[in-house]
């Protein structure tokens, strides 16, 4: 669906995007993630036809972005982070109004607002004016104008933002089941959110790719990913004496004492061991009072850390 080789863009001799390459299949939903000035919103004005490359190919849904402009705008919905939106329009008419814009045949057009107005739970706010809507519900009208010419891919920046917990579950089941049906390129601070809606994650930084892989796999970069939980009482220096002589031991870390001759630490693996066993009968052997012994799971958010920061 989405097919990039060597994609760069220059700003006033400021290289944003450095030769990425990557793509997307039909029916993927990934997530595209990178901090702040990384080239990330660059990249993604220069699919949806925004901004040209100054270098490099695009192509979607078999069409050039620069030669096919036309055909590749049919094709994609877009919603930017900050949505622009007419404030003196009520929901219903801006709708409608983006889908004539949008080329949806006059016979469709209530049926495609009827649709992504039930999708996006705007019924109760049809009428009004969309300037006296709340940040969480135009980001819903935003949602439901990307959506409303049914198109192949989706191209969503920070979807979730402005909305509370339960809109922001309501959002990712809606993400999910919109996957089933088109191809979707998701960008989110909420790493959380990726975890649970994205098959897979695109990682930049600087302008470049740093990774492109599941978010499980993802995780198993973090050092941390390996480790365990250990809090005993026993003195520090035994404990990390006696764990360090076992094998597949990396590292032993202690951390500050906790409640007087408490003491916690975090044990680190080699990858793919479970060194849960190991550790606990140390602890059984040298008698010491057990409190904690428990696998710490990486998360998405610690990769993405370690992949973007020096």
């Amino acid at each position: 669906m989405i097919e990039v080789e060597n994609l760069s863009k220059t700003y006033s001799g400021f290289r944003a995007v450095q030769g990425i390459s990557f793509h997307v299949d039909k029916g993927e939903i990934v997530g595209f993630l990178g901090p702040n000035g990384a080239g990330k919103s660059t990249t993604m004005k220069i699919l949806t036809g925004y901004l040209p490359p100054t270098d490099g190919k695009i192509r979607i849904a078999g069409f050039d972005v620069v030669t096919d402009s036309i055909e590749v705008r049919k094709r994609i919905g877009y919603m930017p982070e900050n949505v622009p939106l007419y404030t003196d329009m009520r929901v219903n008419e801006f709708l409608r109004f983006r889908a004539e814009l949008k080329k949806v045949a006059r016979r469709k057009i209530k049926e495609r607002v009827e649709i992504v107005k039930g999708l996006c739970h705007l019924k109760d706010v049809e009428n009004k004016i969309i300037g006296t809507l709340s940040k969480g519900y135009r980001q819903r009208v935003g949602l439901a104008d990307a959506m409303v010419n049914d198109p192949d891919l989706l191209i969503l920046d920070e979807p979730t933002i402005g909305l509370d917990p339960n809109q922001i579950r309501s959002v990712r089941e809606l993400i999910k089941d919109l996957g089933k049906h088109h191809t979707i390129l998701l960008s989110t601070h909420i790493l959380s959110e990726v975890e649970l809606t994205c098959s897979r994650v695109l990682v930049i930084n600087r302008g470049r790719i740093e990774a492109s892989d599941t978010p499980a796999n993802l995780t198993k970069l973090v050092r941390g990913g390996g480790s365990i939980l250990l809090e005993v009482r026993a003195p520090s220096a035994d404990i990390v004496a006696k764990i360090e002589a076992l094998p597949n031991i990396e590292d032993v870390e202690i951390v500050l004492p906790n409640d007087g001759e408490w003491v916690q630490a975090t044990i680190f693996g080699k990858p793919g061991v479970d060194i849960r066993e190991d550790v606990y009968n140390v602890v059984r052997a040298n008698n010491w009072p057990l409190r904690e012994l428990a696998r710490k799971k990486a998360t998405l958010e610690e990769a993405f850390v370690e992949l973007t920061q020096d």
